[in-house]
């Protein structure tokens, strides 16, 4: 377990940050939604509140947000400033930007460009992530994966971790090393996913050995292992208990293999269609209080709400999702585990869930705590609540102003 409580600076709190986003664009949607897109960003609005990260803190909690390079207007770097203490790298150290192509070298710009950001700002950094089935971009085919041989494996995967730890060597403060590795179905008998090519051609040693090599070349960040899934029946049909079941069985078989995982990690993606019928509340706690069994801290690391299933109108879409957030925080924060919490996102003007997964009747998803024009939502308000009414517990990381 990483038991060392690390101290952080962290600035300030800002008053305010000024500026327009500038280049934004819109997508299809209601009218007034459109406008709100374009219209400048400004002064980003007072929440009457401390900042997230504050209230989380008094609470023994870290909370941070993720964010992209290509997110950085100048509205949305104010409130990612302002309300995350910690910065969880979306996509800039993902292989489509870290080596584009099998022949090209590594780019770390992206990445540079991202964690320079949150030093800036006097952020925790989260880099994610080492090993992924995914995120290689239009310039890997399935041949360059999937037909290497082990040798010509190890070698790619190993070389490209190791490079890229060295790289960032005491600048980030938790790696996600391995990303969506296990599975109740497509698994072995010890939980891992065997149809990712990273198994098929080195087999499952390729987990533990990513482990090993962050130890070795970062000794002073958190290495954790993040998965999806254990919330309740997903937009895929996943029931959550055989995802659990095999997370931990995963778990256990690269502690037994003595892989230094120090943490795990809990995306929390949340679907509101029929969310407080299909959220197993008993279930749940007894899942996390396993991990926490097994001296491993938990760090929510994705968390939005998937807002399908639920009205177009903003307003009642807006108090629904809030009231998921509700049920689901005020669950996870009881466990004195649960040491971190990660949106994935403040801002419904950048979500994952826009591009991938657009609702049918052309309007803009909204889940998360701060609509397109940057100003809280009840999202908002439910997080707050969460941390105002969560007990405390002693920190993973102290931020200090």
């Amino acid at each position: 377990m990483h038991d060392t409580t690390t101290t952080v600076a962290r600035r300030s709190l800002l008053t305010g940050a000024a500026g327009a986003a500038a280049g934004l664009a819109v997508g299809a949607g209601p009218l007034a939604e459109a406008a709100a897109a374009l219209a400048p960003a400004g002064t980003l609005q007072p929440t009457g509140r401390l900042p997230l990260w504050r209230q989380a803190g008094r609470k023994g909690i870290v909370f941070g947000s993720s964010i992209a390079t290509w997110q950085l207007d100048k509205g949305y770097r104010g409130l990612h400033d302002r309300e995350a203490g910690l910065l969880f790298t979306e996509d800039d150290l993902l292989w489509y930007q870290l080596k584009p192509k099998p022949k090209a070298p590594l780019n770390f710009e992206p990445g540079d460009q991202i964690i320079g950001f949150a030093e800036r700002n006097d952020q925790l950094v989260i880099a994610a992530h080492l090993a992924w089935d995914e995120g290689f971009g239009e310039g890997w085919t399935d041949a360059d994966l999937w037909d290497l041989n082990r040798q010509d494996a190890e070698d790619l995967l190993y070389g490209v971790v190791r490079a890229e730890v060295e790289h960032y060597q005491g600048r980030v403060n938790g790696w996600i090393v391995a990303n969506e590795v296990t599975d109740p179905n497509e698994a072995d008998k010890h939980g891992f996913r065997k149809n990712v090519p990273w198994y098929s051609t080195i087999g499952p040693g390729y987990i533990a050995e990513c482990f090993h090599i962050a130890a070795e070349k970062d000794p002073g960040a958190l290495r954790i292992i993040n998965e999806f899934g254990f919330e309740t029946v997903n937009e895929w049909g996943d029931r959550p208990g055989p995802r659990q079941r095999a997370y931990l069985k995963a778990i256990d078989r690269l502690l037994d293999q003595g892989a230094p995982v120090q943490a795990v990690g809990i995306q929390g993606h949340l679907l509101a269609d029929r969310f407080a019928q299909r959220f197993h509340e008993r279930r749940y706690r007894n899942f996390l209080r396993e991990i926490a069994d097994r001296g491993l801290p938990i760090l929510v690391t994705e968390l939005d709400v998937l807002d399908e299933g639920l009205p177009k109108n903003p307003r009642k879409r807006d108090r629904k999702v809030a009231d998921v957030y509700r049920r689901y925080l005020d669950v996870t924060l009881d466990e004195s585990a649960v040491k971190v919490v990660v949106a994935f996102g403040l801002t419904d003007r950048y979500t994952w869930l826009d591009e991938d997964q657009p609702r049918e009747d052309g309007s803009h998803r909204r889940p998360l705590a701060f609509d397109r024009r940057l100003n809280p939502k009840p999202a908002y308000h439910a997080i707050s609540r969460a941390f105002r009414h969560a007990p405390v517990r002693e920190p993973l990381w102290q931020l200090e102003k």
